[in-house]
């Protein structure tokens, strides 16, 4: 790597480490978190999409276990973010990172198996677009994993933003209007949680 490289990557690394810290000040341990969310979705057969990267954690969780997934983002960004995190765990060859339309997907119908949105859904604009491209892409016979925060979750999220000197901005849209909309379309649902977040695994009609 290149010195100029090295330092960015360096200043990448130690941002995905201080939010950390910040998350973990609040009792919100991030990987285990991610971990919480891959146990709710197990069995994993097949191939893998995640849709929002992000910097990269769930990904990054998922190639620890062994798992090869594709993983998109819009932001270019992000994806950056995630490729130097996943570089730093020798992990990056099984991770294809994607950017992706989220909206507009380049995959076929019925390319994955399984397909996780870990704390994407309140980032979205147009959530019902998004979770209707996502179900577009799974398998007849697969399963859709979303995560996202609870009330605790979006408040320590809000202060680590505010800390940071931003703002986190949260759609209108709450993850029970995303299972309501997703149990309407004839999906069957099932539900856990963990202090932070909320978890929703997706199957088809005939599927338990």
């Amino acid at each position: 790597m290149e010195p100029e490289n090295r330092e960015e990557g360096s200043q990448v690394l130690s941002k995905i480490a201080r939010r950390k810290e910040l998350q973990a000040q609040y009792g919100y341990d991030l990987d285990r978190e991610r971990l919480a969310v891959i146990e709710a979705a197990k069995p994993l057969n097949g191939r893998l999409l995640e849709a929002g990267t992000g910097r990269g954690h769930l990904a990054l969780n998922l190639a620890r276990l062994g798992f090869r997934l594709v993983s998109f983002d819009q932001s270019a960004e992000q994806l950056e973010f995630a490729r130097q995190n996943l570089e730093a765990h020798g992990l990056a060859g099984l991770v294809e990172l994607r950017q992706e339309d989220g909206e507009n997907l380049s995959f076929a119908d019925n390319s994955f198996d399984v397909i996780f949105a870990v704390n994407l859904v309140h980032h979205l604009k147009k959530p019902y677009r998004v979770l209707d491209e996502l179900r577009r892409v799974l398998a007849p016979s697969g399963k859709l994993v979303i995560s996202d925060f609870n009330e605790r979750g979006l408040t320590m999220m809000a202060e680590i933003h505010r800390q940071e000197g931003d703002e986190h901005e949260v759609s209108s849209v709450s993850l029970e209007a995303v299972e309501a909309y997703l149990q309407a379309k004839g999906m069957n649902i099932k539900k856990s949680s963990t202090d932070f977040e909320i978890i929703l695994v997706a199957t088809g009609p005939d599927r338990v």
